[in-house]
């Protein structure tokens, strides 16, 4: 009786790895093999959206009555403006080539609202400043948001953007000159 238990086992651990061979065969054979490229331009992304969430923590965990609060929102706001220009400086695969553009837009917007935050605070506070650091900031997010959204394969959403059908990959968040004029 053990030893017809043990011979069942032994043909069904035979079944289970003969189907698990299988599958992972058909799952190797059907799919495209991974691009190093790709795969490292998207773990690069996936770590500046942690820093992202990073700072976003961080600067709402900022006490805005600390005599320090201005010094620690200026220095995230320092470090947030180096993980941008850290990204837009990725090689983008043509995959996400469409994207290019936008990156170098969020990088460019993230400088000015650094920039400004730092008029805003640096020497007494500017309110007109920090209005329009406060819309370069969300411009830059705005961006950062688009990017996400085809990083993840969806078609991006929001207010000024524009999907040309022509390319799933050309995408521009600021109207051309003739797109402007009609």
């Amino acid at each position: 009786m053990v030893e017809n238990l043990r011979k069942i086992r032994k043909r069904q651990k035979l079944k289970i790895i003969s189907i698990l061979l299988c599958v992972l065969f058909l799952m190797t054979a059907c799919g495209k093999t991974a691009d190093p490229e790709l795969e490292a331009y998207k773990e690069s992304m996936s770590s500046f959206y942690d820093r992202l969430t990073y700072f976003d923590a961080a600067i709402n965990a900022i006490d805005p009555n600390s005599e320090d609060a201005k010094t620690q929102l200026l220095g995230y706001m320092d470090e947030m403006n180096a993980e941008y220009k850290t990204m837009a400086e990725l090689q983008i695969p043509e995959a996400f080539s469409g994207i290019s553009g936008i990156a170098a837009e969020a990088a460019d917007y993230m400088q000015k609202a650094d920039e400004t935050y730092h008029l805003a605070y640096d020497n007494g506070f500017d309110e007109d400043s920090e209005m329009l650091a406060s819309q370069y900031y969300q411009r830059a997010n705005a961006r950062v948001l688009v990017m996400l959204q085809v990083l993840h394969g969806e078609v991006p959403e929001g207010d000024n953007v524009t999907v040309e059908t022509e390319s799933t990959y050309e995408i521009s968040t600021i109207p051309t000159e003739s797109q402007g004029n009609e």
